[in-house]
């Protein structure tokens, strides 16, 4: 008999306490150990019943969640799930938290909470499922890398090949600091880049704003109905939109559509790589980052057929390799790299030398 994922739920709020308990008791696979009303509470709890995952609420009183969490990371790490509001300031936290760690979170109501928090169940339950399975040495690294991402040294006769005209990036749990590793080991001259990372809306601007702020290339979160792509600029699919690229004359285009979720998410990889495929062709570079599901691998597999470039990061350092073993399995990926070489390999492909 599988060994049961022991889960502390750490909340201010007693009704959210006991709905939490009871959507996490109500599977087989699950149990709740503990119940904690803030975190020095959290902290006694954790020393006696050694959960496997926390739920974290982000504003507590006493100590907020962001505080509790950073000293979990630099004293005991082990998998959260965050509980965040879905506001301006919940979006930006919950940011800050999976920079800090958290594997992932759930977008918490603000009302009429009782049916809507239950409407969450399943996402809360295999959130918390797939925590329990991360790779904690991986998340480390991200979080806290042994070394300094820098772009790779470009000779003075390197220049944009014509080649790749477009790169694609997919990704889910514990792809925000993925990505940012990636995209912060890139110059200056990169061809556009176009990202879905799951994530749902109102998370996706907070996430593109702190991410403009931290690496060479501008960064935007993609919303409009079209936009040319730019060189130089890297577009966030919105959280609850999914992208698709044509190209037309040699100019490429990225459009928003409000459909179906595929692959059980909007924005879905699939349908991102899918257009990539064919739109791009030889054009393109498709990434599959970490996460956990199988979106992306079968678009990864279209974009190869169709002559692009495509890679998948390696379970050492992968967070939870759920997409990317797909790819890999699936033979949708040429390359299999170590997170910390994505962005070399990134740079050697969009240029070559004259």
């Amino acid at each position: 008999m599988a060994k049961k994922i022991r889960v502390l739920i750490v909340d201010d709020s007693e009704l959210i306490r006991v709905l939490l308990n009871e959507i996490l008791s109500s599977d087989n696979g699950i149990e709740v150990v503990g119940l904690a009303d803030d975190p020095y509470d959290a902290r006694d709890k954790i020393k006696l019943l050694a959960p496997d995952v926390i739920t974290l609420d982000i504003e507590m009183p006493r100590m907020d969640g962001i505080t509790f969490l950073s000293n979990i990371m630099r004293l005991r790490p082990m998998p959260v799930v965050m509980i965040s509001t879905l506001t301006q300031k919940g979006a930006d936290a919950t940011m800050q938290a999976l920079e800090l760690g958290a594997i992932d979170f759930v977008s918490k109501p603000t009302a009429d909470v009782q049916s809507r928090l239950h409407g969450l169940s399943a996402e809360i339950i295999a959130k918390v499922k797939n925590a329990a399975k991360a790779n904690l040495v991986a998340l480390e690294h991200c979080v806290n890398p042994p070394y300094i991402a820098q772009a790779p040294s470009i000779s003075k006769g390197s220049k944009l090949g014509s080649r790749i005209k477009l790169i694609a990036i997919g990704a889910s749990t514990g792809g925000t600091e993925a990505t940012k590793e990636v995209l912060g080991g890139l110059p200056e001259n990169m061809p556009p880049i176009v990202v879905v990372q799951h994530m749902p809306a109102g998370f996706t601007a907070s996430y593109a704003r702190r991410l403009d702020k931290l690496i060479k290339l501008n960064v935007e979160e993609f919303h409009q109905p079209s936009q040319v792509l730019q060189a130089n600029h890297v577009y966030i699919a919105n959280g609850d939109l999914h992208m698709r690229i044509q190209q037309r004359a040699g100019i490429l285009k990225a459009f928003s559509e409000d459909g179906e979720p595929v692959n059980r998410h909007k924005p879905s990889v699939d349908v991102l790589f899918d257009s990539v495929a064919e739109s791009c062709g030889e054009q393109a570079l498709g990434v599959i980052l970490t996460g956990m599901g199988i979106d992306g691998a079968s678009g990864l597999g279209k974009m190869r057929a169709s002559g692009a470039l495509t890679a998948a990061q390696d379970e050492e350092s992968s967070v939870v390799w759920g997409m990317p073993r797909v790819a890999v399995q699936q033979g949708a990926a040429a390359d299999v790299l170590a997170l910390k070489d994505i962005s070399r390999y990134l740079v050697k492909s969009s240029y070559s030398d004259s």
